[in-house]
């Protein structure tokens, strides 16, 4: 089980095991125990001692720690522990502080949580699993060279079709076949045309650079097209300062670049953070900020309160973009960049670009899971066309959701781009940002953007 499937795999067990712990003793308690005949206080503090009880004995066994999720057999064998110590733990204590604990009560607890336990065991690795075939979770991989451990990787894939959904080889021969799984085997130089062309997400290279001189470029392209390139190597001891390590059953897996939000588990977090920040800025701003901002702009001009625009999103992909409408309505809105003292920015539209406030609007695109609020600033799709084509590693920054402030624009580099090597100083904290993300750096970044808006900015027109 890959890393993101035993984190889903982790918090789904936590939360399921905290509802059967407390389900098995509340129905025990009110079944089986008269509230005459115990203290008054008895329920309370029982309870509480059942469920610290419980998570001291997972955290003997490891239940819930990482490893032992990579594999339901860890899981089923640390449940078994968990259970026997937990009981023999109550009991025990019981016995030694001389605390008089029902025996209908443990015997009518413990039976209903060994039977929810184990039917919890038996349909939890199938929710889990459906969940990730349903949330898109499921990804396209190939593999670069067709060689012993090329093989055994792609068997990996095979057993694990719900996560993966292994295409094929790619290899210097096209003439080779691998007989276990008829996948046939493609040129190497057609890699990422291939990969593109079948929406493959992730390619997996038991060849490394210093092997064959065309992986470099095979990296530089596959970037360039949004696909993420990992190496499968023998060796685990490489620095992880570098590079990024984990493993597939017993194969170590290197990420070319560290990307942390590559986990699902950052990934979370970072939504949370980005919805419960773009709610709050909702309920507290926008309901009263809407209103007010739409009635001027339809006083002073023609056209629609919000503007929206397609742009660029995470792995290239187009959406709705939307903002309060700045300029008056033009055929080159989706073409032409705003520039200083642009006659299409209305007076309204000025003091709304100058103070960010055009930009409100997207906390409603982060809500529907288009943006974040910090990321690289979405660009038009004719930008994007463009400067992938001039500026080196552009696309790295489409592996990311797209934010509506960033580590680049807090950093002076936002706004127009006259020159080329502005935007390749953009790209380049962008990309920064990518292989360093920390919740504590978005909190940073955000507060940077209040402090800028109210300094004010000379890029922002």
């Amino acid at each position: 089980m890959n890393n993101n499937n035993s984190y889903l795999l982790k918090v789904s067990l936590l939360c399921s095991d905290f509802v059967i712990v407390n389900a098995s003793y509340f129905v025990a308690y009110f079944t089986s125990v008269d509230p005459n005949t115990v203290e008054h206080d008895f329920f309370l503090q029982s309870v509480i001692f059942f469920n610290l009880a419980w998570l001291l004995c997972s955290r003997i066994t490891h239940l819930y720690h990482n490893n032992t999720m990579r594999f339901i057999e860890n899981v089923l064998r640390g449940t078994v522990k968990t259970y026997a110590i937990q009981c023999l733990l109550v009991v025990f204590t019981a016995f030694f502080l001389k605390v008089k604990i029902p025996i209908g009560l443990l015997l009518v607890c413990y039976v209903l949580l060994f039977f929810l336990m184990a039917i919890s065991r038996i349909y939890l690795t199938y929710i889990v699993e459906f969940i990730a075939k349903k949330s898109k979770l499921n990804k396209r991989i190939a593999i670069v060279g067709q060689n012993e451990i090329g093989v055994k990787l792609a068997n990996y894939f095979i057993d694990h079709t719900s996560i993966y959904s292994f295409q094929g080889f790619l290899d210097v021969n096209p003439s080779k076949v691998h007989s276990g799984n008829q996948s046939i085997v493609r040129k190497l130089d057609d890699c990422v045309d291939y990969a593109v062309e079948n929406d493959i997400s992730e390619i997996y290279s038991t060849i490394l650079p210093e092997q064959n001189k065309d992986i470099n470029e095979l990296i530089e392209n596959a970037e360039k097209n949004c696909v993420r390139v990992k190496f499968v190597t023998p060796n685990s001891n490489m620095s992880s300062n570098f590079y990024q390590l984990e493993y597939f059953d017993n194969i170590p897996i290197v990420s070319h670049r560290p990307e942390p939000l590559h986990s699902l588990k950052n990934r979370l977090k970072k939504r949370i953070f980005d919805v419960t920040f773009s709610l709050m800025a909702i309920i507290f701003v926008l309901w009263w900020l809407i209103p007010i901002i739409g009635l001027i702009i339809k006083l002073t001009s023609k056209g629609p309160i919000f503007f929206k625009q397609e742009r660029s999103g995470r792995d290239n992909k187009p959406f709705w973009c939307f903002k309060f409408r700045s300029m008056t309505v033009n055929k080159d809105s989706n073409t032409v960049q705003a520039t200083k003292n642009d006659k299409r920015i209305t007076p309204i539209g000025k003091f709304l670009r100058k103070t960010s406030l055009d930009e409100f609007p997207q906390f409603f695109n982060v809500i529907l899971g288009n943006m974040s609020i910090v990321g690289p600033r979405p660009h038009m799709l004719k930008h994007t066309e463009e400067y992938s084509q001039l500026v080196d590693k552009f696309m790295l920054r489409q592996f990311m959701k797209p934010g509506i402030t960033g580590w680049a624009q807090v950093s002076g580099y936002r706004g127009e781009t006259t020159e080329t090597i502005m935007m390749e100083k953009r790209i380049e904290h962008d990309i920064w940002y990518m292989e360093n993300w920390s919740l504590m750096l978005d909190v940073k970044i955000i507060f940077m953007t209040i402090i800028n808006i109210f300094k004010g900015e000379e890029a922002a027109y």
